[in-house]
């Protein structure tokens, strides 16, 4: 059974799911960064999951990767799949510009994250709930309540 770890939980919002993966933001406002999770058990790599849910991760991925572009206008979109600190497969979709704070360097380390108020949080989901195919918003949705 699926579970999302706990770290995750701990450092993120639930913005939805796509038929393979539970959509995440981070709750760090200085960046718009999204991840996506495989909801199966237990699935650390991305050659663990079965061959169509490896090419349903492909597709989420590359529809939130367009989205995120469109929607962001981003210089640079950072996707990666670590798993150094947090071992449940999960990938992150990091908008990128060169006038943010961290421009060249990762994101993650630099800088103490700036949780969002509900305010940006909905501004900063808004548009993006608009453009997603095939995605069903979190019947709890905290990010963006005017819409979920």
């Amino acid at each position: 059974m699926f579970e999302l770890h706990p770290r995750l939980a701990e450092d993120t919002l639930a913005v939805g799911d796509f038929p393979l993966c539970r959509l995440l933001l981070m709750n760090d406002a200085s960046y718009p960064w999204f991840i996506l999770v495989p909801r199966r058990a237990e699935i650390r790599e991305i050659f663990e999951l079965a061959r169509h849910d490896q090419q349903q991760l492909l597709d989420e991925s590359s529809q939130l990767s367009q989205v995120l572009n469109k929607v962001f206008h981003a210089d640079k979109l950072n996707i990666a799949a670590l798993g150094n600190m947090v071992p449940q497969l999960h990938i992150h979709h990091i908008v990128r510009y060169q006038t943010d704070q961290a421009w060249p360097n990762p994101v993650w380390g630099l800088f103490p994250a700036q949780p969002y108020t509900e305010r940006v949080r909905q501004e900063t989901c808004a548009g993006l709930l608009d453009h997603l195919i095939d995605f069903i918003p979190d019947k709890n949705c905290i990010v963006a309540p005017g819409i979920c």
